[in-house]
């Protein structure tokens, strides 16, 4: 009985957190900064990594990249879209992987045992996060869609581009935002948890 009740609670919490999910990720397509959309989303998919482990991540970042293969679909994602209508099979695989993996890998690291104390697990895990999901879009840029790449760089240096243009601010925001919020709310959840409220 006790596992069923449990069950149902990590259930209900799913669908919470993968509703934070849907709204974070809807907000960065109306407020977007830079050239590309910001993705607070990542908080929600930390923090449920680190406190359900990196199963709950990689769910959590499914929701993710699904929302983000949305707006590439519908064109509320400008830069998707041009990544979309060049290929659609491998723009759903990169939203999908990059989202996945910045959960499960935020799991991984927040959940190791190895690092005693777990804020430090979670400040690691919610650096991973914008780090593997970054890396894995710049880095499809690169291998699947050079030849959009060369073209949204005009005549700049292509590794210049990258580095301000996919990478630049939105990347160092999302990544500040991601180390300083993720832990801090991590320890308001921990802290209401032993107040029982």
């Amino acid at each position: 009985m006790a596992k069923t009740k449990d069950k149902s609670i990590d259930v209900a919490l799913l669908g919470i957190f993968s509703a934070v999910v849907v709204v974070l990720q809807g907000l960065s397509y109306v407020l977007p900064i830079g050239t590309f959309n910001l993705s607070l989303v990542l908080i929600p998919v930390v923090l449920g990594a680190v406190i359900f482990g990196a199963k709950f991540g990689a769910i959590l970042g499914g929701v993710f990249g699904t929302v983000t293969v949305i707006g590439c679909i519908t064109g509320i994602d400008i830069g998707g879209q041009t990544l979309f209508q060049a290929s659609p099979v491998l723009t759903i695989l990169v939203c999908m992987i990059k989202g996945v993996m910045a959960g499960y890998v935020a799991g991984l690291i927040g959940n190791a045992k190895r690092v005693k104390n777990r804020y430090v697990r979670t400040i690691l895990a919610a650096i991973s996060a914008p780090l593997v999901n970054t890396g894995i879009f710049v880095s499809s840029m690169f291998l699947i869609f050079k030849d959009i790449l060369y073209k949204w760089s005009g005549d700049s240096n292509v590794f210049y581009f990258a580095i301000t243009a996919l990478i630049g601010v939105n990347f160092l925001i999302e990544f500040s935002i991601n180390a300083v919020f993720s832990p801090v709310i991590y320890r308001i959840i921990n802290a209401l948890k032993k107040s029982n409220i």
